[in-house]
């Protein structure tokens, strides 16, 4: 194993194009969340009560599977998504508004801080946050049609959980990236400012 990055944030935050952007610049590999593999989750988003369990399971199976991607890896990752957003908001999101039962949420939860003591951290945290009008407009335009029953209620609760989970954060250094003034994907400055960024970080954690 190398170092690794996690690109953290809300849905429609801009993880995916900002784990490729990054993988590119600074020649780390990029490692995407791959939810289209998932086999519950357009029935999540249909019946989050009914699928919600089952949905969150798969994605924390299919993180640690990841895992095991970056700790043989001989090259640096940057990781689209990480596993303490799976637990710490989005399962405990659906716990908190009753989606997921009290046995079945202790059940996942234990799950979660077994494996969560066993992983290494990333060496950095890059969070991007946007508000839910924005996120809403982006999900809507990116197009994804198990995404069109996502709710501005369930957004804003995403949001919240984001904002307390990284707030309490403290495992590796955190670079917070506000994407309603910062458009990485279409201002080449912008990137450029980011990527500095991270490059000085680096060097602030990494001793080669």
């Amino acid at each position: 194993m190398k170092y690794y990055i996690s690109i953290a944030g809300n849905i429609g935050a801009g993880k995916s194009a900002l784990t490729a952007l990054l993988g590119r610049e600074l020649g780390w590999q990029p490692l995407y969340e791959r939810f289209e593999e998932n086999p519950y989750l357009r029935d999540f988003y249909k019946d989050m009560s009914r699928w919600g369990f089952h949905s969150q399971i798969f994605f924390l199976s299919q993180r640690t599977a990841q895992y095991n991607e970056i700790l043989s890896s001989k090259e640096n990752l940057i990781q689209d998504r990480s596993i303490y957003e799976d637990a710490e908001i989005f399962a405990k999101n659906l716990y908190l508004s009753g989606h997921i039962n009290e046995r079945d949420w202790h059940t996942y939860f234990g799950f979660y801080r077994s494996l969560k003591a066993m992983l290494p951290p990333p060496v950095l945290v890059v969070y991007l946050t946007a508000s839910v009008p924005t996120l809403m407009r982006r999900i809507r335009d990116r197009g994804r049609e198990f995404e069109r029953g996502i709710s501005q209620s369930y957004l804003e609760s995403l949001n919240l959980l984001y904002e307390q989970w990284i707030a309490k954060y403290s495992l590796s250094p955190v670079l917070t990236i506000r994407t309603e003034e910062v458009d990485f994907v279409h201002e080449k400055a912008h990137l450029d400012v980011i990527v500095k960024t991270v490059r000085e970080l680096l060097k602030s954690v990494i001793k080669e």
